[in-house]
């Protein structure tokens, strides 16, 4: 059921390790694909679960999510998908629904998960939906407004001293310690399954608002941390691409905080010395995917940029002014798509989408 693409080991036990005995996380051991091309219509509310033929897993756990707005945005020259329009406000929804409805798959009654805010808050939502206990680990600093969703679900917050990287060790020692199934949008493959569907969608209203057939934008932009969304909408592009869907993939560009950016440094991109703390929602120093994170850039001819504190900033007012309601950490992924105009790596005429990630009522 699962195997691991870095050492080709496969694991045949239903549930699985929560990570391969290398330390690499594990994926699902096959990814379906329609045995059609797309089809005239797609049941809209169903949400997500519209696309449930590229997906590993049955529909237990749902809050109708799914089908965020895509907008035109001129004076930014792309088209923003809206991904704050989600039940708990952030598209970590799309991972918690197809996450929650595995656990539900397999029997699971308590689950835990360590984050930042939005992916605890998603988690703890669709867990109180699904009647599973849960467990979210913290950093003792979190903001009381990320928090307060995740102990309103009933779930049991854990604040832990540290840094990033203190919480995700003091939740993997509660899993091994047997305390609870790892339902970690970093390590889990089910997460990256609904994270895919932003690919999907993404693709559906391009050929919607064209009628010429699906089709990919040239450029795809999104925040980068531990890559939940950068990678779900690679694995979704060329899904989309081997099903004949789609006949190219976008380029693919994850923007980072400046100071906290281990892929960005990998390619030779960020000399920060100070955090880009603004952008506290991807403040990840060792993504447990990093090499698949980069194995995508490489791929789609992509790359991954950092920006700092006062570009961020200065982006989220203007998002704000425009009309989009943003957290801070989405605003890396507009302020990113400037840097890579002037830099010459997008050019005028190409169209280009930008993932607008968590609402600004959590900021």
């Amino acid at each position: 059921m699962y195997r691991c693409v870095a050492c080709d080991r496969r694991y045949e036990e239903r549930a699985g390790p929560w990570r391969c005995e290398c330390g690499r996380p594990l994926d699902f051991d096959r990814d379906p694909l329609p045995a059609r091309g797309p089809p005239e219509t797609l049941d809209r509310d169903r949400g997500l679960w519209a696309f449930d033929s590229f997906l590993p897993v049955d529909c237990h756990v749902s809050l109708g999510e799914g089908w965020t707005p895509l907008v035109d945005a001129p004076d930014w020259e792309c088209a923003f998908k809206l991904e704050y329009c989600f039940p708990t406000g952030s598209f970590k929804d799309r991972g918690a629904a197809t996450t929650l409805s595995h656990a539900v798959e397999l029997g699971v009654d308590h689950v835990v998960e360590d984050s930042s805010g939005n992916a605890g808050a998603a988690i703890a939502t669709y867990a109180a939906r699904a009647g599973v206990d849960a467990d979210i680990y913290v950093p003792a600093d979190a903001k009381a407004n990320k928090i307060r969703p995740i102990e309103r679900a009933g779930a049991t917050v854990r604040r832990i001293e540290g840094d990033r990287q203190a919480v995700t060790d003091a939740c993997i020692e509660a899993v091994e310690a047997g305390d609870g199934w790892y339902a970690s949008h970093a390590y889990q493959p089910a997460f990256f399954a609904g994270t895919a569907t932003f690919a999907f969608e993404l693709c559906a209203q391009r050929e919607w608002k064209d009628t010429s057939g699906w089709s990919a934008p040239d450029v795809v932009v999104t925040p980068l941390g531990h890559g939940t969304l950068f990678l779900g909408a690679y694995r979704g592009f060329r899904a989309l691409d081997a099903a004949g869907w789609i006949d190219d993939l976008p380029r693919l560009y994850g923007v980072q905080a400046a100071g906290v950016a281990p892929i960005a440094t990998a390619r030779g991109g960020d000399s920060a010395e100070n955090a880009n703390t603004a952008a506290d929602g991807i403040q990840i120093t060792e993504p447990p995917r990093r090499g698949q994170i980069l194995d995508a850039i490489e791929t789609t001819g992509g790359d991954a940029i950092a920006v700092d504190a006062e570009e961020t900033n200065a982006t989220l007012d203007r998002l704000h002014r425009d009309g989009f309601y943003t957290e801070p950490t989405c605003a890396v992924a507009p302020a990113g798509l400037e840097l890579l105009r002037e830099r010459g790596e997008v050019d005028a005429g190409e169209s280009v989408a930008v993932a607008l990630t968590g609402t600004g009522l959590k900021k």
